[in-house]
């Protein structure tokens, strides 16, 4: 089974026959920068590459990833998302544009695809809700509250009166952070810079989630320029935002409240500098296994009678959205149950 490969330290990325090497760069206790010890990853069991460190790579070895539908998605030392090289387009449909761009220039069908974003990024808001209800946490004032904007969705008229509702949902979903985690506060939601250690987690992790969306996509015949919720706009990837609004609740929101209720991640694991919170390299680093333990996580898919992981069911989110564009199917969001 094909992975993902996490690359904190700088260094240096090479092919050596059908093999990808990669050579970190260490700095030893008198700041002497020397090469560490090599890694070689067989390149068929690689299916993308999360680059948080500076990475030295030659255009043959982008070339050699493309080939073998590797894609490689860089961050910068900030933890802000910066972009992706993603391999070839094999599964380029102009009946597939043509639908997303008919279905987003029709303001009523846009809508419509856009409210069940939101209906289902709800739902799943509200089953956290519920869960950590049930375990002492007093959730139920938020819950109602979100109930009574949800409500409110099928009646929306246009599309910016949908993100009004999604803000006010959001809002009142990140008070009950509060009352969920124990050790850490959340306070007001901050993203440009982060202000603190939940806000840290959540813009890395949603970026993070951008990520796989974006690679979920491009793994169908779907265009990532052409969105509904979120504006399409000039050299960003807004479907991967739509997308990503039903799974963040359940994958991004679930591993922030397990990270920091277990202590996996302490105070000690942030760097605060420059008027800003982020992960340092050890917190980055637990962080992003817990998230990615999240991913391959398996749960009983009800409509195909077997288990899939978190990861396979934004592919299949991206499948359901495919099939709706081209009148197959009604599109139905992923909801949540335990």
């Amino acid at each position: 089974m094909k992975r993902n490969y996490y690359l904190f330290n700088p260094g240096v990325l090479t092919r050596q026959d059908n093999t990808l090497k990669f050579t970190p760069r260490v700095t030893d206790e008198d700041g002497v920068v020397r090469e560490g010890t090599p890694r070689f990853i067989p390149v068929e069991t690689a299916e993308d590459f999360y680059v948080f460190g500076s990475l030295d790579a030659p255009s043959s070895l982008y070339n050699f990833l493309g080939q073998n539908d590797v894609a490689v998605h860089f961050f910068d030392y900030y933890e802000n998302y910066t972009g992706s090289f993603m391999p070839r387009d094999s599964l380029l449909s102009g009946r597939m544009i043509l639908a997303q761009a008919a279905a987003y220039q029709v303001p009523k069908r846009r809508l419509e695809i856009a409210r069940r974003f939101i209906e289902g990024a709800a739902f799943n808001m509200l089953k956290n809700l519920q869960y950590y209800n049930r375990r002492g946490k007093d959730t139920l004032p938020m819950k109602e509250a979100i109930e009574g904007y949800a409500a409110q969705i099928p009646r929306v008229g246009a599309v910016d009166e949908l993100m009004g509702i999604e803000g006010n949902i959001r809002q009142t979903y990140y008070q009950a952070f509060d009352l969920i985690l124990n050790d850490f506060e959340m306070g007001v939601r901050t993203k440009q810079p982060p202000q603190n250690e939940v806000n840290a987690l959540i813009s890395f992790g949603n970026m993070m989630c951008y990520a796989q969306c974006l690679r979920a996509i491009h793994q169908t015949q779907l265009n990532p320029t052409i969105s509904y919720l979120h504006a399409p706009g000039e050299r960003r990837f807004s479907l991967s935002l739509d997308i990503s609004e039903i799974f963040k609740p359940i994958v991004v929101d679930r591993v922030i409240f397990n990270v920091l209720n277990k202590r996996q991640i302490q105070e000690k694991h942030f760097d605060r500098s420059l008027n800003r919170c982020v992960l340092n390299r050890s917190g980055r680093e637990i962080f992003v296994k817990a998230l990615e333990e999240r991913f391959l996580e398996t749960i009983q898919h009800r409509k195909l009678g077997r288990k899939v992981s978190y990861r396979y069911l934004i592919r299949l989110e991206c499948y359901k959205l495919t099939k709706h564009l081209l009148g197959m199917e009604e599109y139905k969001p992923f909801k949540m149950y335990w």
